[in-house]
């Protein structure tokens, strides 16, 4: 397949998919507490919109099996395809959702399943951009073809970003919680067409093809949990500090400087906007070099490198100066590319081909549900608790320390050749 094609399909659709994603995200730390968990008491209510933001990490472990099973025995394509349409979709009604002021108890109980379905669909869709990557690169540049898809998520979080900063400053604060809000949930309707692409132009990966040649795993999320649980889990667990540490920094960080530090939602929004922008050159960066001294090195770099930015980037938060602000959260992200554009490539490494899509999506699924879930709420909890950034600090840090012991204990299963092994 050529280069120019699997960049369009893997970067684009993951970009729009994980657009669809973050706005919620930004919804939850921004506005979905006075629109749909309404009380007296700001902080509870972003603790409740932040835990509808969980629900769809915690969907994302199923959708990782159910897409995986699909992907490994009828096609990456076909799975890829599926996942886009549902992301689409789902993000699309979710525009169109009354508020708790029209429906009452109804409206929180719909965006829970909605959210659940972009869960499902994220969870999915991870493996098949990867793997249409992965599968047509040459082993020397497969980290640097596999950052392809990974670039959706600066992308997507600049589009974001972008989107919110302009409802928001377009229009007032009456007219951005009556309705401007629905219009970047709207927006990815263009998700679908994107799908449509994929599915007339996309090919099936050469890996793929073998595998259907050779048959296919009966229950490939089946035999990969029964084959290889330890690199499962330990991939796992070499995702927590990713899942932490991105939402820590992209989605916390919102609300605890317009609510804790009362600064301006426009400054906060900058500053993450500016820090997915200096990811994109930092994320081919990292995977290229990964390529060249090897997956391992360049992980385990970015995970204590960003378990101990946090400390300084909280001290810059707190001085409430834009532009210190700006810098603790671009080098807290160009850090987190050190982990992030290696990993697909170092992912799709671990696993034979009949139960690739299973295995690789799984232990990333579990293993940002683990990290990322919780973390917005664990992080606002631990302030209310303490009135101090310090416990987050130390969250984030001991998610780093736990990672690193993980990665050090991974191996590859298959380095050089993505192709079949004989079932």
């Amino acid at each position: 397949m050529k280069l120019g094609k699997i960049i369009a399909v893997s970067s684009s659709g993951s970009a729009i998919e994980w657009y669809d994603f973050f706005i919620y995200g930004t919804a939850a730390a921004l506005i979905f507490n006075k629109l749909f968990f309404p009380t007296a008491d700001p902080l509870a209510g972003t603790l409740l919109a932040f835990s509808t933001f969980a629900i769809g990490f915690a969907a994302r472990p199923l959708g990782g099996m159910l897409f995986g099973h699909f992907g490994d025995k009828v096609g990456r394509k076909a799975a890829l395809v599926t996942a886009l349409f549902l992301m689409g979709g789902s993000t699309t009604v979710i525009g169109l959702l009354p508020t708790y002021a029209t429906i009452g108890v109804l409206a929180p109980i719909a965006l829970v399943v909605l959210r659940l379905a972009q869960g499902i669909a994220v969870g999915g869709q991870w493996g098949g951009a990867v793997l249409i990557a992965t599968e047509n690169a040459p082993p020397h540049r497969r980290g640097l073809y596999g950052s392809f898809a990974q670039l959706g998520v600066p992308v997507g979080l600049v589009l974001s970003t972008l989107v919110f900063l302009g409802t928001s400053s377009w229009l007032t604060e009456v007219q951005f919680a009556a309705w401007g809000w629905r219009l970047p949930f709207l927006f990815s309707i263009v998700l679908i067409v994107v799908a449509l692409y994929a599915q007339f132009r996309l090919e099936e990966t050469v890996a793929m093809r073998e595998v259907k040649a050779s048959g296919t795993a009966s229950s490939p999320v089946l035999e990969v949990l029964r084959r290889h649980p330890g690199n499962i889990a330990l991939a796992a667990g070499s995702v927590v500090v990713v899942g932490a540490g991105f939402y820590l920094f992209a989605t916390y960080l919102l609300s605890y400087g317009t609510t804790v530090l009362g600064m301006p939602r426009s400054t906060m929004l900058n500053a993450v906007m500016w820090g997915a922008v200096a990811q994109v050159p930092a994320l081919l960066a990292f995977a290229h070099l990964s390529d060249r001294v090897g997956r391992r090195p360049v992980y385990l770099f970015g995970a204590v490198a960003t378990g101990l930015w946090v400390f300084p980037a909280f001290l810059l938060v707190n001085t409430r100066s834009p532009g210190l602000v700006v810098l603790a959260v671009v080098v807290a992200l160009v850090l987190f590319a050190a982990m992030y554009g290696p990993q697909a490539a170092f992912f799709s490494e671990l696993f034979t081909a009949r139960l690739r899509y299973s295995g690789a999506s799984l232990g990333y699924q579990v293993g940002v549900m683990l990290g990322g879930a919780f973390t917005p709420i664990i992080a606002t909890w631990l302030y209310s608790q303490y009135r101090s950034f310090v416990p987050v600090a130390v969250f984030l840090l001991v998610t780093a320390l736990v990672s690193c012991a993980c990665v050090v204990r991974l191996t590859a299963e298959s380095r050089t050749e993505l192709v079949p092994q004989p079932a």
